[in-house]
């Protein structure tokens, strides 16, 4: 009997004593799982915290809109309004589809107005489904500074020039304020307040058409000849939107095109002309004449108009080094076309475009997108990626290709 109660006895206290231990155990895990939960929430919190930090970096600026003058580099889908729809592989990375846009996905233009806290801005030319409470995009596919001597199913100019965008912004000014004094609440639901044209920034993005539409046919030295008064109407436009309220303008300057696959293809030259990255000498050069000097014209303008904010932005800058050093931005392809035909080194046909088939000789050939645009700089061969435009749009928000040097928090205005 004896031995039987401590045999029980020892089987009891090492059933409790192995129960005690799974218990404390459970105890521990839950408490350590406890323990993770709140460090997770609490580094949540603090991650919100910090992104909505980041944020306020740009949301404490006053600008209640953005009005963007440009060319298929800024086109939210002004083009595709106005013409036939746009097909794939266009917009495939961001938006899954074919969103308006000359790239796999988003834009400089769209990556300023989310960092600024709006939406993405719909085109002027967009009669369904727009909302013009933070502004509107006068941009549209294949747009010049300069009015346009030649019939856009002739060349593939836009009639849209810059001239006519103004206009459409003067209109647009018009309509606004007509539609706040009128007594139907439904006609103003869509647009900004009346005061909002003082409170906005605008956008310049335009003068590459005006550059590589005549390149091929009169050279670089033609070109050159009437590049000052592309820069000159860039800067009355300006004067203009200042007449009418507007105080704060970014200009982004001229690409390196002679690293564009399409010029590269287009333009007759010699491997002497080719600087060790594979990138035309003289048309590089031009651009750099047209910057200059686009520089210069700003400053003028930005010593006459004294309560204006003026901006040139060095976006060619980063261009040049994506082009040039892929590799430091986490991509591998330079001056190939992700979407394209004709493989090495540029990816690029004159006769097949991005998205498109012909019949080349006896077979057909289609124009097809690359599997990973993000390691590509070009997309089509005329016009960036949307990693390439990341990129752009991060220089251009830290503020470290601004001419006067400038932040986003000493932009906006009292």
């Amino acid at each position: 009997q004896n031995s039987y109660s401590t045999k029980y006895l020892i089987h009891t206290l090492t059933y409790k004593h192995t129960f005690c231990s799974q218990r404390k155990r459970e105890i521990e895990r839950d408490m350590a799982s406890d323990l993770n939960r709140r460090i997770a929430s609490s580094f949540l919190v603090l991650i919100i915290a910090m992104l909505n930090g980041h944020n306020k970096v740009y949301s404490k600026c006053d600008f209640e809109a953005i009005f963007n003058f440009g060319d298929s580099n800024s086109d939210t889908g002004g083009f595709w309004a106005a013409f036939p729809a746009q097909s794939g592989p266009w917009g495939m990375t961001y938006f899954k589809k074919p969103a308006g846009r000359a790239s796999d996905g988003r834009l400089i233009i769209d990556f300023l107005a989310k960092s600024l806290g709006m939406p993405f801005l719909s085109p002027y030319l967009q009669s369904i489904g727009s909302d013009f409470r933070h502004g509107a995009n006068f941009a549209t596919l294949a747009s010049t500074v300069l009015l346009p001597n030649t019939s856009l199913f002739v060349t593939g100019i836009s009639p849209f020039s810059l001239a006519i965008q103004l206009n459409q912004m003067k209109q647009f000014k018009v309509k606004v304020d007509e539609s706040h004094s009128s007594d139907q609440p439904e006609s103003k639901k869509m647009l900004p307040s009346r005061n909002v044209f003082g409170k906005s920034l605008y956008t310049f993005y335009i003068g590459q058409n005006d550059f590589t539409s005549n390149l091929a046919s009169i050279g670089v030295d033609g070109v050159k000849q009437y590049l000052p008064q592309v820069i000159g109407q860039i800067a009355g436009t300006i004067k203009e939107i200042y007449g009418i309220g507007g105080r704060t303008f970014l200009v982004l300057n001229l690409a390196p095109v002679g690293c564009y696959p399409a010029i590269l293809t287009g333009y007759t030259h010699t491997s002497a002309d080719l600087d060790k990255f594979g990138c035309l000498i003289p048309v590089n050069k031009a651009v750099q004449y047209y910057n200059a000097l686009l520089n210069k014209t700003l400053s003028e303008t930005r010593t006459e108009l004294k309560d204006a904010t003026v901006i040139y932005l060095d976006t060619h800058k980063i261009l040049l080094d994506l082009f040039q050093h892929p590799k430091s931005y986490g991509m591998k392809h330079g001056i190939k076309a992700c979407c394209g035909h004709g493989g090495r080194p540029y990816n690029f046909d004159q006769k097949i475009f991005c998205g498109n088939t012909k019949v080349i000789g006896n077979s057909s050939a289609t124009a097809k997108a690359c599997r990973d645009p993000h390691n590509y700089v070009s997309w089509d061969g005329i016009h960036a990626t949307e990693a390439a435009n990341h990129h752009i749009s991060m220089a251009i928000l830290d503020g470290s290709i601004s001419y006067p040097p400038f932040t986003l928090n000493n932009l906006c205005p009292p």
